[in-house]
């Protein structure tokens, strides 16, 4: 089971979400939040696999409350739930340590997709997102000293583009647990442990 806490101050998004993921079997919504200073002490309690996290909520930015609690629950994943595609909050937002970031337009078949990708080890964004986050390293072959393979470069540039291991594994007419197990040589070879460092680390300044 995948147990996922929600921090979102509207109260009409917020009941989606959690009508929205109740219908998984595989999915336990531990606790819906309104804002973040009720959020962090229950997320520190439950110690639950995912939060999705609004960014603007009332008293407390989702943002800062990952960026405090993060230490405290190392086995929790943070996927940054909102209406920003700004730069700057993206950055902010994987900086604090989020592992992804949807945006609120995201059909609901996606986001139980995401879910589950960021439960494996994924780090899924949102196309908007992903775009714009390959876009703050400038397009550069790989580094000489990094020896991936041709699907292994393959997989990572789709990844960069924002798909799901499950598109990823329908355009190269591969299986999902192909597609994860290249994806963790890829992290073991470039000694990373998400997408966005992947990225970082193969296209990004040197």
């Amino acid at each position: 089971m995948i147990r996922i806490i929600i921090a979102e101050d509207l109260q009409e998004i917020r009941e989606g979400l959690v009508q929205v993921l109740t219908r998984q079997d595989d999915f336990v919504v531990v606790a819906a939040f309104s804002n973040g200073q009720e959020a962090m002490p229950g997320i520190i309690e439950s110690q639950p696999d995912i939060v999705i996290m609004d960014i603007n909520m009332p008293g407390i930015s989702g943002i800062d409350c990952i960026r405090q609690i993060r230490d405290e629950c190392p086995d929790t994943q943070f996927m940054i739930f909102t209406i920003y595609e700004n730069d700057e909050k993206i950055v902010d937002a994987l900086a604090a340590g989020a592992s992804g970031y949807l945006l609120k337009k995201t059909p609901p078949e996606k986001m139980i997709e995401a879910i589950i990708e960021l439960h494996h080890g994924g780090s899924p964004m949102s196309s908007q997102i992903a775009r714009k986050v390959i876009g703050f390293f400038k397009q550069a072959k790989p580094e000489d000293n990094i020896q991936l393979t041709k699907k292994e470069n393959e997989i990572l540039l789709l990844l960069s583009k924002g798909f799901l291991y499950k598109e990823i594994a329908g355009k190269l007419s591969i299986t999902m647990g192909t597609v994860t197990q290249h994806i963790h040589h890829i992290y073991e070879k470039l000694h990373v442990a998400n997408r966005t460092e992947a990225i970082n680390k193969v296209f990004g300044r040197k």
